[in-house]
């Protein structure tokens, strides 16, 4: 589930009083008696289901399918010929291939001039001369000479110049925010790499690694994006309480649809690397990671709501305070289910492209492996987001009364004017 952007509630939101500040304090010492525990928990989950570093049984095979010492090195096409090497398989449509000269720009080899064969598929999206290039490059183990083929288009410029751009109009926009939340995201996707993904190519419960290293996540990322106050704490609390009803609606789903998890090639390559992974266990992976952004947005927006309900009227009961909240939460729960679906529609564009070509019911197509393991990730992902919406407007219409009720004098009088 991609992330998405929306108008917050706390974008514009005033300076608070100092009576608004010492009751935000006490609630978030009320709601730190429920978090400290989880986040213990999370704490000893890191420790206890960190990977020891040593290769997996998938990783050990995968070298085993490549020659020792591949790399991958970088060159640019000095000349480039075409020629026709359509094969009559497929009937009226012409192929061109093409022999490219490259000069290898980096690491081992770098300075020569070698021959590579380009496929159809590369020539038709347009290759000419000064193009960068990303070969294999293999040793023969008996004579050590060198070979080489194509790999892939060097994208290093575009990715780099679009990464720098965002960063710019983060920080321009946002300011220190923004930065924050980037820095965020770089300990999210340290979390992910040598936490998440390595542990769930060990032994560990795939769900048991995910989970602990999603509330790790979001500990981290709210606090640094959003601050240390009752609002944020808030909105922990739904997303935690989101990620934990993933999980367990997640494992319902999967077992009385009796998912496999093998409805990709990737999925089937590493059944091939390591037949013993929990493959039903990654769908529920993977439903977990793609809610945490859609997840921190909704709760994020409720949590400021609440807060903000409270602190323009304090007299207000719980009762007011969860059903206006739940107002902006109706909303709010209506634009995330279109983009929940059609980020789904994107994403899998070519598979249903190809239920418009196979010649299937299309019932039949959608509750078979193929299209039937992404219905189920994107409605359990649905369900939990919508269910953490109710939850997370009453924990803060609860904490904002247990804070205390007493009007804020001044910012009464500034209403009351």
């Amino acid at each position: 589930m991609p992330a998405h952007s929306h108008s917050h509630a706390h974008d514009d939101e005033t300076p608070p009083t100092p009576e608004i500040l010492t009751r935000r304090r006490r609630a978030t010492w009320l709601m730190l008696l429920v978090l400290v525990p989880i986040a213990l928990a999370t704490v000893v989950g890191l420790v206890a289901l960190w990977p020891s570093g040593e290769a997996s049984r998938a990783q050990q095979a995968a070298e085993s399918f490549q020659p020792p010492g591949t790399t991958y090195p970088d060159a640019t096409i000095a000349s480039l010929e075409t020629y026709d090497c359509s094969d009559g398989s497929v009937s009226g449509q012409q192929l061109t291939c093409g022999t490219a000269v490259v000069e290898v720009t980096d690491g081992d080899g770098a300075g020569d001039f070698v021959s590579v064969e380009l496929p159809p598929e590369v020539i038709g999206v347009g290759v000419e001369t000064g193009d960068g290039l990303v070969l294999t490059r293999s040793t023969d183990p008996t004579t050590g000479d060198p070979s080489y083929a194509f790999s892939d288009f060097q994208r290093s410029t575009p990715i780099l110049t679009l990464a720098l751009a965002f960063v710019l109009v983060v920080a321009a926009v946002a300011r220190l925010r923004g930065i924050a939340a980037l820095v965020g995201l770089g300990v999210a996707f340290v979390v992910l790499l040598q936490f998440i993904l390595p542990g769930i190519l060990t032994e560990s419960s795939p769900v048991l690694v995910t989970l602990v290293g999603s509330a790790a996540i979001m500990f981290v990322v709210l606090y640094l994006a959003h601050g240390f106050s009752a609002r944020t704490t808030t909105a922990l609390i739904g997303t935690l309480f989101g990620l934990i009803l993933v999980a367990v609606l997640g494992a319902l789903a999967v077992s009385a649809a009796r998912l496999t998890g093998f409805s990709s090639e990737e999925t089937i390559t590493l059944q091939n690397f390591d037949p013993t992974l929990d493959f039903s266990g990654l769908v529920l992976a993977g439903i977990t990671v793609a809610g945490l952004g859609v997840l921190n947005d909704v709760t994020i927006t409720q949590a400021s709501a609440i807060w903000q309900l409270h602190e323009v009227d304090p007299t207000m009961t719980g009762r007011q305070l969860f059903a206006r909240g739940m107002q902006v939460g109706r909303d709010h729960i209506a634009s995330t289910i279109y983009t929940i679906v059609f980020a789904y529609a994107g994403a899998s564009l070519p598979v249903l492209l190809l239920i418009e070509v196979y010649e299937r019911p299309l019932w039949t197509t959608i509750t078979g492996t193929l299209v039937g393991e992404e219905v189920i990730r994107t409605l359990v992902g649905a369900i939990a987001l919508v269910l953490a919406v109710p939850v997370t407007t009453a924990a803060g219409a609860f904490f904002a009364k247990a804070a205390g009720d007493k009007p804020a004098p001044r910012l009464l009088a500034r209403v009351g004017r």
